[in-house]
């Protein structure tokens, strides 16, 4: 009977790690130092890849900084006037939900010239799903001494094949599962 359990468990832990495959991505802006001074976030993004549905966590104590999405403009010239969003309470949770690029300040005077500011570029998908579908092949005609086998439907974008792989992963644990306990 403990045998059962512990192949229960087993499967759960399967079974989720399959599902987070698909998972987006958090980040720490600024790593352990937090949305803070002394941090060069131009730095810390250019080793990074964006994608839609990432998040990014700024860390910082409420009434000493602050998060607002600006614009571009706004971002060259620390203006606080206009921003997309403000936040003001620490830490605060941005999910990226478009794409293209994203302009983050510090509202508090002084703080964005003093480098409090971060610059994203977001990519539609990730990457290893091609950004732009491609072109499928013209098929040639079978010789008649070639017998026929209708092919499978075409599909343009492998990143549709990889997407199976967490699901079919998915459904060969619940498999797995269900055999064990009966």
């Amino acid at each position: 009977m403990a045998s059962s359990y512990t192949s229960l468990a087993l499967g759960a832990l399967l079974l989720m790690s399959c599902v987070s495959w698909g998972s987006a991505a958090t980040y720490t802006v600024g790593d352990s130092q937090g949305w803070g001074f002394g941090v060069n976030y131009s730095t810390w993004a250019s080793d990074k890849k964006f994608v839609v549905g990432d998040q990014l966590v700024f860390n910082y104590q409420t009434n000493q900084h602050t998060v607002a999405e600006v614009s571009s403009s706004n971002y060259n010239s620390c203006s606080t006037s206009n921003p997309i969003s403000t936040n003001t309470n620490g830490p605060t949770t941005i999910t990226l939900a478009t794409a293209g690029s994203h302009y983050y300040i510090c509202t508090i005077q002084g703080h964005c010239s003093d480098g409090m500011k971060l610059a994203v570029n977001v990519a539609a998908s990730s990457p290893s799903t091609p950004t732009s579908p491609t072109t499928p092949s013209t098929p040639t005609a079978p010789s008649p001494s070639t017998p026929t086998v209708p092919a499978p439907p075409s599909n343009s974008s492998s990143g549709a094949a990889a997407g199976l792989v967490p699901t079919l992963s998915a459904v060969a644990a619940i498999t797995g599962l269900l055999a064990t306990l009966f």
